[in-house]
Parts: structure tokens; sequence; C-alpha cells
């Protein structure tokens, strides 16, 4: 299953808190390794703000579940998602069925 990840500064507090946090988000993130299941087509950060995009694909949602839960500063939303062609082609099954449906 395909995802997208976004993910969002979590508010802190004092300006040496947020100074710490970055600190140390880049001190965990930059020990962290992409699991084998996980296939990143982009990873991408909103410019000038804490946070950013993921576009991956992952047969484990504990796999996502723990990444979402390695840094706490932010604010993570994980959302499944399809191709386009696949959802118009689903829409159009679904269309089709409904149109031959009896009426009552």
């Amino acid at each position: 299953m395909k995802y997208v990840i976004s993910w969002f500064e979590r508010p802190q507090g004092s300006p040496i808190e947020y100074e710490n946090a970055q600190k140390r988000i880049l001190e965990v993130f930059g020990q962290w390794e992409a699991p084998d299941n996980f296939e990143i087509e982009f990873f991408v950060i909103r410019v000038g703000e804490w946070g950013g995009h993921m576009l991956m694909e992952c047969d484990d949602p504990v796999a996502i579940h723990k990444f979402c839960s390695m840094l706490p500063a932010f604010v993570f939303e994980v959302r499944p998602v399809i191709k386009v062609e696949e959802a118009v082609r689903g829409e159009l099954e679904v269309i089709a069925w409904r149109d031959g449906l009896k009426p009552k």
C-alpha cells in the first residue's frame, strides 16, 4: 500500500526548547535507516518550516507507526493513497453498477 506521510512541528515552548528539539531531531534522524520494507518515492521538506512529506510504499503498518513514533516533536498524518488511474477505474466500475440498479 502507498502512503503519504506528512509531519508538522508540535509547539514546544521557549526558544531554547525549540533549539534543543531541533538538535535532538537531527541527532535521532541522522542515525535512522529506512527499513527494507520502506520503498520511498519522495521525501521532501517544506521550505521555511519544520515539516515535510514522504510518499512511500510499505506492507507493514507497524513499521509506519514506528517511523511516526520516532520523533515526538512532530505531529504525523498518514494517508493511504492510490494512483489516479486506479481510482478512476474503480469509480467507473461503481458508477456502472449503480446505473444498473433497478428502481424500487
